[in-house]
């Protein structure tokens, strides 16, 4: 069975499915499942237009994509849980506490997951070998200011923010698929 990360916004309308559909196509060789859900979110909404856009840019079709409200059983299934803020990072625990040590804010992440050692032997599970590295790294890096964990919502914005939005999504899931890759 798959591994499977799975992506948290508030609504699950922008934030959140950007990131599925960019993971899917960085992670599109490894062995990891990717999902979204809100943590205020409606059930079975389409994406907003403009994350429509941007996933349509990258080469994915979103058209069948709906909103899913956050379950506990969503993040106890988890391997890795990246979130779009801090706050929603502190919904995710309270929900599900046993996800405590792999859920992270997606910035946070990325950070840890650049300056993770990479496991010196391929690993039966790369996933979980890549979160137990990034997770080791917490310890030699400063903390960040608590506003550069959090990703800036687009709602409201131009489909230029919407793409200033999925590019930074981008630049924080790409070093967790090297780190994928080489504990794999």
């Amino acid at each position: 069975m798959a591994d499977r990360v799975l992506f948290v916004c508030h609504a699950n309308l922008c934030r959140s499915p950007m990131a599925e559909h960019l993971a899917r196509r960085l992670l599109a060789d490894r062995p990891v499942t990717v999902a979204s859900a809100g943590t205020d979110a409606m059930d079975g909404l389409g994406m907003h237009p403009y994350a429509m856009e941007v996933v349509a840019e990258s080469g994915a079709d979103a058209a069948a994509f709906r909103t899913r409200a956050l379950r506990p059983e969503y993040l106890v299934d988890a391997t890795l849980v990246l979130t779009a803020t801090r706050r929603q990072r502190s919904i995710c625990t309270a929900l599900a506490p046993s996800a405590l040590h792999r859920t992270f804010t997606l910035h946070q992440f990325g950070r840890l997951a650049a300056a993770a050692e990479p496991p010196v032997e391929s690993a039966d599970d790369p996933l979980r070998a890549a979160v137990a590295a990034a997770a080791q790294a917490r310890g030699r890096l400063q903390p960040a200011a608590p506003d550069e964990d959090d990703l800036r919502d687009p709602i409201g914005g131009a489909a230029a923010d919407f793409r200033r939005c999925a590019e930074e999504i981008e630049r924080s899931l790409r070093p967790l698929a090297a780190l994928i890759g080489a504990a794999g």
